[in-house]
């Protein structure tokens, strides 16, 4: 499972990014990269929550992160 990371920067010079695949998975940062390791932490929070109360099976193993160019 690949799971796309959108980022966009705002007005105020902060970065956000977005995991696609996961409603409300979302981060910012000072920096894009920032933005980006944060969202991947959040991301592997929410799995393993969902994954600790059966919500979601996953193939754990097959899970992996791509950065979306802007």
């Amino acid at each position: 499972m690949t799971f796309t990371i959108e980022t966009e920067q705002e007005a105020d010079m902060r970065w956000i990014a977005e995991i696609m695949e996961l409603a409300g998975v979302l981060a910012y940062g000072t920096t894009r990269d920032e933005a980006i390791a944060r969202a991947k932490a959040l991301a592997l929070r929410v799995l393993a929550e969902r994954l600790e109360h059966g919500e979601e099976p996953l193939a754990l193993a097959t899970i992996a992160f791509e950065a979306a160019l802007v």
